[in-house]
């Protein structure tokens, strides 16, 4: 038998798989078209045209540093509108730092008024405006760290899918179908005792005012103190919100749930009852932006034109409607009469005083305070723990600061910067907004993993990012004490419902 000794030709190279380009979308291609010259304006034409009109502001460090960080969140939130990946929690820090931290402070600056007094020397200010800066930017790095993932992790993400036998973290948490039915019965035990313990449903249109005195009267306060109340208002509105968000996910992705009666009229019911709890009238401003962007971003999960025009349009209204939207806070004749000359006044007078309110921490800090290295942090994280059993637990950082400035008001904010900065000083704050912007970019980054056509009705996190999105202009605003409560009460809610099972009795279909 004779062998034969030549070599066996190497079979042909397989084709490389090129990625196929996304495809044209027109609708994509004209709202960044319509964009781009109202991001050049925030940028830009917005700051310049605040700067141009005439005040009586010393136009020192503190000013310039101001323009500068204007400027810079303007830039950082017109490349958060014009990426081609939505980023949710990224675009909402620079959203809320623009409007907040860049030309509400510049308007202040400008005409030389401010809605709390910054009791401190200027210098305090020029370090307040630069510490914010320094924040900004650390945030940037700890996004951009983000990026970069060890080999271990990256193994099996080529196609941004989990790894094949992979452990349960690898696979997407989804919603509990049975355990959904729990949360809504929930959502309408609570909101239903929330409307019986005031008195009916109209109350909820009358105004903030009429809320705090039916919770008053209802009992719940506590003797003065607010965890009643915010228990109250909390599971009185969180859980519909959250049934309501998991719900309109449900119908927009599955034909099947808009065919089923029961599903259907089970949303309309948690419609009405958010319309009554959750409604602008009765609502803080902050909570109900919260809201509308869980709204938004749970309706849209894929849609571009709407996270560019949530994000542009929110900056207009945010900056012209919002100071105007607390008439609703008062009754008709509480309601405070303010005339104004300048657009510029009503962002000068109204709640915008989070640069001023970091001046006044570093200020209290540098008195002779001192800072309390995790002490304030600590009983924002113990806030379910009653001053009956910790007699010295902490009160919210603006109220801390304005009873020792003496100020008749003590609902003030505390930005993050100032909640980091009071308890671990320079180096604390940046490594923690560094550590903020690692966070955020890591979820944004699994979202867009997720957020995609043919994704499950019940992925927990696409229902979760939206609404951790529009709440972070609460917890960054501040203080965490009065932010924590909700978060607790959302977080008890989506873990009721989580599962790792993909089993049909449990999913959503």
């Amino acid at each position: 038998m004779t062998v034969s000794t030549t070599p066996r030709a190497a079979p042909p190279p397989r084709p490389r798989t090129v990625p196929l380009p996304p495809p044209f979308a027109p609708r994509t291609l004209l709202s960044r078209a319509l964009a781009v010259p109202l991001v050049l304006g925030l940028a830009l034409f917005l700051p310049l045209v605040v700067v141009s009109q005439p005040g009586d502001g010393p136009r020192d460090a503190a000013f310039w540093l101001q323009v500068v960080l204007t400027v810079y969140c303007g830039v950082r939130l017109s490349a958060m509108v014009l990426t081609t990946r939505r980023k949710l929690l990224q675009a909402t820090f620079w959203m809320f730092c623009y409007m907040a931290m860049g030309v509400a402070p510049l308007a202040q600056a400008v005409l030389g008024r401010v809605p709390t007094p910054v009791v401190g020397p200027r210098e305090h200010l020029v370090q307040a405006v630069a510490l914010v800066l320094l924040g900004c930017f650390a945030f940037d790095v700890g996004a951009l760290l983000a990026r970069y993932r060890t080999p271990w992790h990256r193994r099996g993400r080529g196609t941004g899918e989990p790894a094949r036998g992979g452990s349960p973290d690898d696979r997407p948490v989804l919603i509990h179908r049975r355990r959904l039915h729990l949360l809504v019965l929930a959502a309408f035990a609570c909101g239903g005792l929330l409307i019986v313990k005031l008195g009916g449903p109209a109350v909820f249109f009358s105004s903030r005012q009429e809320i705090i005195a039916g919770i008053e009267e209802a009992g719940v306060s506590g003797d003065g103190g607010q965890a009643g109340q915010a228990f109250l208002r909390g599971f009185g509105t969180v859980p519909p919100l959250i049934a309501l968000l998991v719900h309109t996910r449900w119908l927009i992705t599955s034909r099947r749930a808009r065919r089923t009666w029961s599903v259907v009229a089970v949303f309309g019911a948690l419609v009405v009852l958010n319309a009554v709890v959750n409604n602008p009238i009765s609502n803080p401003r902050y909570w109900f932006l919260t809201v509308l962007f869980a709204l938004l971003f749970t309706a849209f999960p894929t849609s571009a034109a709407m996270y560019r025009a949530s994000l542009s349009l929110g900056v207009v209204v945010a900056l012209l409607v919002f100071p105007f939207a607390d008439r609703f806070r008062y009754d008709e004749n509480n309601t405070p009469q303010i005339e104004t000359t300048s657009f510029l006044e009503p962002l000068a007078l109204k709640d915008y005083d989070q640069v001023g309110m970091f001046a006044n921490t570093i200020t209290y800090v540098e008195s002779g305070q001192g800072h309390s290295y995790g002490y304030q942090a600590a009983g924002s994280l113990l806030f379910a723990v009653p001053r009956s059993m910790w007699a010295q637990k902490p009160s919210d950082t603006g109220v801390t600061v304005g009873e020792w400035m003496g100020a008749v008001n003590t609902n003030l904010s505390s930005p993050v910067w100032a909640e980091l900065w009071i308890d671990f000083g320079p180096v604390g704050m940046t490594a923690g907004m560094a550590a903020l912007g690692y966070a955020a970019a890591r979820v944004d980054r699994r979202v867009a993993r997720r957020a995609v056509r043919g994704s499950p009705p019940g992925s927990l996190l696409l229902i979760t990012a939206p609404l951790v999105a529009g709440y972070s202009f609460i917890l960054v605003r501040g203080p965490l004490l009065q932010a924590t409560g909700k978060v607790a009460i959302a977080a008890l809610c989506l873990a009721l419902i989580a599962t790792y099972r993909r089993d049909r009795g449990a999913r959503l279909g």
